[in-house]
């Protein structure tokens, strides 16, 4: 059996951290996959790689049902499948629908094999089984579909607040992000620049640009915009 806590945050500015702890705190032994990419899709890069090696007995944590997916109807189907495949799912901020809770709904299911020698009342007996199975059962599911819509929409009420706090601040004429051409200095663009002059041969180095950018490990465009700001700082 593998352990594993899975976090997953929308964009790379966004802090992991949160995630990691809480997972830690409760698996202190899982094994933590980190991923900064959108949750609209299924085939997240690092989730793919995951997917691929759970095996049955395996547990997958998560914060909260949200880091499995944001569609609701994406997000229950996988919950079933891995279900099915023997692999537990535990969401730390919804664990009434841990897989767990799944499991000991379908254990419940009365599995009823009566035969009163009279077959009217064998399937009277047995069309009352059948529909209390399945309501159990459409119970449980419905209960986990919820879970999963509920978290798109807080995700959807969250965006949307977002947008409209932003638009009613440029209203009131309040300045919405850096104004233009404005440079934003901080300890990590710092570092990178005093890199850039060493490593890169427009500066002190012999390295080319592509061979810098790859050294620091800074994107192609973090580091052309680095260079021109130094190439401008530097003209008289």
């Amino acid at each position: 059996m593998c352990l594993y806590g899975y976090c997953r945050i929308s964009k790379k500015s966004q802090s992991i951290d949160r995630q990691v702890r809480n997972i830690k705190e409760e698996y202190p032994h899982s094994v933590i996959i980190q991923e900064a990419f959108t949750g609209t899709k299924i085939n997240r890069p690092e989730w793919s790689k995951l997917y691929k090696k759970l095996q049955n007995g395996d547990i997958v944590i998560f914060d909260s049902v949200s880091r499995i997916s944001r569609n609701s109807e994406e997000g229950f189907s996988l919950y079933k499948e891995l279900f099915e495949k023997g692999i537990s799912l535990v969401f730390l901020k919804e664990h009434h629908i841990d897989t767990d809770s799944y499991k000991k709904a379908m254990q419940g299911i009365v599995d009823i094999n009566i035969s009163s020698g009279d077959s009217a009342t064998d399937n009277l007996i047995h069309g009352i089984m059948s529909a209390i199975n399945k309501f159990m059962m459409n119970k449980v599911e419905q209960d986990i579909y919820k879970a999963f819509e509920q978290s798109e929409k807080e995700v959807m009420d969250l965006h949307q607040r977002t947008k409209e706090g932003i638009e009613t601040a440029r209203l009131n004429g309040k300045q919405i992000g850096l104004p233009k051409g404005t440079k934003l200095v901080t300890k990590k663009s710092i570092q990178a620049k005093e890199q850039i002059l060493k490593y890169n041969k427009s500066f002190n180095g012999s390295l080319n640009n592509e061979d810098t950018w790859k050294l620091i490990g800074i994107s192609k465009t973090t580091f052309y915009k680095y260079k021109e700001e130094m190439l401008t700082e530097a003209l008289p």
